[in-house]
């Protein structure tokens, strides 16, 4: 980033929901012309049990991300939380993070798109308070995404969502540290951020490096949250 850039605050937006409401967001990013929007399938991470007794048929999820000026996804925050109901049962969450680096060509696309966008009067930019909060991310062999979240809830962790993927990563090196380079589950929890500690310590013990699912855990600082 140049100086320019450095000065501008830019952050990621996720959005965790339903296919149909997912469909919904993603027709508000792109009328706004947003340079950047990717989409991923997921799955809840709530039991059969629960969603039989809540009379939901499917725990499909999908997740949204894309990169804003921090008053824009403020703004896009409190905009998802509002038109798709976030709070309701089954609604879903939004949660921003910050944008630590980028290529200077991305940030101006990202600037010219949404800068226009961003009221002058700043009446409501500020009014979400920034949250607490932490994004747990637990990466383990392909059908342990269960046992990370038997580990989670058990020290208190609501729920979370899981996304299948594979691990590209160096397999010489992977193989050193006893890491897998099959397919994975990534499962993504939010929590407080004074919970974060014991969560992960937690998950480590059931499913960390040295367990059957070969984890990996990290954690990422939420800025502001809706849905939680």
């Amino acid at each position: 980033m140049d100086n320019k850039e450095q000065n501008m605050s830019y952050q990621i937006i996720a959005l965790i929901t339903t296919p149909k409401s997912a469909d919904i967001a993603a027709e508000m990013f792109r009328a706004k012309a947003l340079p950047i929007l990717y989409r991923f399938n997921a799955e809840g991470t709530a039991s059969s049990e629960i969603m039989d007794l809540l009379g939901l048929g499917s725990i499909d999820k999908c997740m949204l991300v894309s990169v804003m000026l921090k008053p824009y996804a403020e703004h896009t925050l409190k905009k998802l939380n509002r038109e798709l109901e976030l709070s309701a049962v089954n609604g879903g969450i939004a949660f921003t993070m910050p944008l630590t680096g980028a290529n200077n060509m991305l940030l101006r696309m990202i600037k010219g798109t949404q800068e226009p966008l961003i009221k002058t009067d700043r009446k409501d930019e500020n009014t979400m308070s920034e949250s607490k909060h932490a994004l747990i991310a637990s990466v383990v062999k392909r059908g342990f995404s269960s046992d990370v979240m038997d580990a989670a809830r058990a020290a208190g962790a609501r729920g979370g969502t899981v996304i299948h993927s594979r691990g590209v990563g160096n397999e010489e090196v992977s193989g050193l540290w006893g890491l897998s380079q099959d397919e994975v589950d990534i499962v993504l929890i939010i929590t407080d951020a004074e919970e974060k500690v014991s969560l992960m310590k937690a998950i480590s013990e059931k499913c960390g490096v040295h367990s059957e699912a070969k984890g990996v855990i990290m954690s990422l600082p939420i800025d502001s949250v809706t849905g939680f």
